[in-house]
């Protein structure tokens, strides 16, 4: 579904991503993992189009992406999750469900979003920034749902997410992709999520992707030396 070739990334002068090459196929769910600092939000955000790539390409079923822009990449079926949520803070939970139909045309909601989020059709007269943490990234993947894409991409799904929603979490993304037969692609730090969720995880070390590892290779002594600190 998604192809990534060669693909260098940099701000200013400083090149932060350095030729990364990687296959997310239909169905996958495909984790990026590393510490802080090590590119991970970079190489999404190029992904989506909001940084410019300094080389290589980025190709959706065989449709070349690079250089088009982020709204053009999301009517292509790429979604995107941002790292830190960035719901409408003002905007009802269902008005922010509503901007992610921008891409589609569509009027109407689509049915599974709240019956893959009970809770948001609960609050969805509530603005979002009433919203704990966990209920604000649930209304960010929904209404990133909304926009019916082929691959969704999560940055940093957990971060600010109590412990005992992570559980809940990857079983949410795993009937989504279930529900909806897409491809998901996600960066992540937190070990127990990544295992839980993955099928294949990818391990990004100061802008270069170093290991490659199937969802049931993942443990604390195989992560350690790319994790501590």
């Amino acid at each position: 579904m998604l192809k990534v070739n060669d693909l260098s990334i940099g701000y200013g002068l400083s090149q932060v991503v350095h030729d990364i090459n990687l296959e997310l196929g239909k169905g996958e769910i495909l984790g990026v993992m590393g510490r802080n600092g090590m590119g991970k939000t970079t190489l999404f955000k190029a992904l989506i189009g909001l940084l410019p790539s300094w080389s290589g390409d980025i190709q959706m079923g065989g449709v070349e992406l690079t250089g088009e822009r982020p709204y053009r990449r999301v009517a292509s079926g790429l979604a995107y999750v941002p790292q830190g949520r960035q719901v409408f803070a003002t905007l009802t939970v269902e008005e922010n469900i509503r901007t992610g139909l921008e891409a589609t045309g569509q009027k109407k909601i689509p049915d599974d979003i709240y019956s893959l989020f009970p809770v948001l059709q609960e609050m969805r007269k509530r603005r979002a920034g009433n919203l704990s943490g966990g209920q604000q990234q649930q209304l960010a993947i929904a209404r990133a749902l909304a926009a019916e894409p082929d691959v969704l991409l999560l940055d940093e799904p957990t971060e600010g997410i109590q412990p005992s929603i992570i559980k809940d979490m990857a079983k949410t993304l795993r009937e989504i992709r279930q529900v909806r037969n897409i491809s998901i692609l996600f960066s992540e730090q937190v070990l127990s999520f990544a295992m839980d969720v993955s099928d294949r995880v990818l391990v990004m070390d100061r802008g270069k992707l170093v290991d490659e590892m199937q969802g049931e290779e993942l443990s604390e002594a195989t992560m350690a030396k790319y994790l501590s600190v």
